[in-house]
């Protein structure tokens, strides 16, 4: 069969269809992260959850299609870039803050009124989470993030599925919080090379998991021993993802990077 030739021009038309498309399945995250939002004022988690799920999956996968699109080449006038920032702040930082005030994570019984704790946190969450946004090096040669990368709404999260009382969710936001301006590794687990084919399939098990447990918490069986054995699991997929991040920190170090 002869080959199908087209024109260079509508060639170039194709392709910036396909951009602009990319660009239009990253914005997809802001109506996704708005669902999140009016879910938690309807005091309905688990559908707060999925929807910042499906807004993550969307994150973690938009920039690969994106790079494959040449959107910079394409669509040079419009920066993804920026838009993946303003859509990753409100899903990452905004609702889960709110998630942390609605549900009242951190009702400490101590000075304030009914709260307030929760209130100062999730207020702090949103202070400390605009360095990272803009700090220029916020991630390293390596695709690791450098300082705690205001994934905030997978640290409510783990609040959730753990149901961790006030002492345990305080003492959590203030150490994340400084570590926001400390250079601690964490691991990117989709973009970083090293160890990569253990990263990746640890991340499609951790998302299972987070799936299946996140249904479970509407009534969430704690004596049944699949619940136990997906919790066990979770946990230790966690522990992965925490302890590649600091043996980049501690032990690789930057010496490679200062080699770069």
């Amino acid at each position: 069969m002869p080959k199908l030739q087209i024109k260079p021009s509508l060639e170039h038309e194709i392709k910036k269809g396909v951009a602009w498309s990319v660009h239009a399945f990253t914005a997809s995250g802001i109506v996704l992260g708005f669902l999140a939002l009016v879910s938690v004022l309807k005091n309905d988690a688990v559908a707060a959850f999925m929807w910042l799920g499906l807004a993550l999956f969307v994150d973690g996968v938009d920039g690969t299609l994106a790079r494959r699109a040449r959107v910079k080449e394409y669509t040079p006038n419009f920066d993804g870039g920026s838009l993946d920032l303003v859509i990753d702040f409100f899903t990452y930082v905004a609702v889960p803050a709110l998630m942390i005030y609605w549900f009242d994570m951190v009702p400490a019984p101590f000075w304030f009124g009914t709260q307030t704790w929760s209130l100062i946190m999730a207020a702090l969450i949103m202070a400390v989470s605009l360095y990272t946004f803009a700090n220029v090096n916020m991630k390293s040669f390596d695709y690791y993030f450098v300082g705690f990368p205001a994934i905030w709404n997978v640290v409510v999260l783990y609040f959730y599925l753990f149901n961790t009382g006030w002492v345990v969710n305080f003492i959590t936001i203030i150490g994340l919080s400084i570590l926001t301006f400390i250079p601690v590794k964490f691991v990117h687990p989709l973009r970083v090379t090293l160890w990569r084919n253990v990263t990746v399939p640890m991340t499609v098990l951790w998302a299972a998991l987070t799936l299946s447990l996140v249904i479970s918490g509407r009534n969430p069986d704690y004596s049944d021993w699949s619940y136990k054995i997906q919790l066990f699991l979770f946990g230790f997929a966690s522990l992965y993802f925490a302890g590649i991040s600091l043996w980049r920190t501690f032990v690789v170090g930057d010496k490679e990077e200062e080699h770069e």
